[in-house]
């Protein structure tokens, strides 16, 4: 039986991403979220406009996704309850987030170059985008109260990265979803996915009938960024 209910979060499960942005001094931020999903090579994310990695997107244009596998959740967790804003916004003081400029080492993840963006990427995270900030929308902007709050980027791909051991045998520009192993957020906690439970007519359908025209938009040379 169902009963009519009211979650204050509605966070069902999606992946974590640790988003990897250039500070304006120069150094790196990493921060995680799950509020994203994808179509083609363009994804949204949801993300609090009062953030240090909103701030650096906003005035960056780019950043990178990387994603994490179970085997990372240690990691990701170390970031919990830190922020790269100093002061802390008043939000993230009454849910007790300190200060901490320097995440990746926090955290003890590696960055590496990028070929198109300027923002590192996660070297143990087995999937790497690099993204350029497309548009920008406030979330909830008809009512004042919640007004510029959260904010809706959507993410052009530029250049994806993909680990050796996650790609399909024989098929180098796909992901073999036998091998690969998201860390999932659902409701504050982690998880994982387990094995495949059924067969999918929609997996009869080639991955290259969804090419967009972003694919040929993305840098083709492969010079790493300075």
């Amino acid at each position: 039986m169902h009963k009519v209910a009211e979650p204050s979060i509605l966070y069902f499960g999606t992946p974590v991403v640790l988003i990897s942005t250039v500070n304006a001094n120069g150094t790196f931020n990493l921060a995680p979220i799950s509020s994203i999903f994808w179509l083609g090579w363009r994804c949204v994310i949801g993300i609090s406009a009062l953030s240090k990695t909103t701030e650096n997107l906003l005035r960056n244009k780019e950043g990178v996704l990387n994603l994490p596998s179970v085997e990372q959740a240690r990691q990701v967790n170390a970031l919990a309850l830190t922020t790269g804003s100093n002061p802390i916004p008043e939000g993230k003081q009454k849910k007790g987030y300190r200060y901490e400029p320097n995440k990746f080492e926090l955290a003890g993840l590696t960055p590496v170059g990028s070929h198109i963006v300027k923002a590192p990427r996660v070297m143990e995270c087995p999937v790497q985008m690099e993204v350029v900030v497309e548009d920008v929308h406030s979330l909830a902007d008809k009512y004042e109260e919640q007004r510029g709050r959260i904010l809706t980027l959507e993410l052009r791909v530029q250049r994806i990265h993909l680990h050796e051991s996650i790609v399909m045998e024989g098929h180098p520009n796909r992901v073999d979803p036998d091998k690969w192993r998201p860390l999932i957020m659902s409701f504050q906690e982690f998880y994982g996915l387990g094995e495949k439970i059924h067969s999918s007519r929609l997996a009869t359908i080639p991955e290259s009938e969804y090419r967009t025209p972003d694919h040929d938009r993305a840098p083709q040379s492969y010079q790493v960024a300075s």
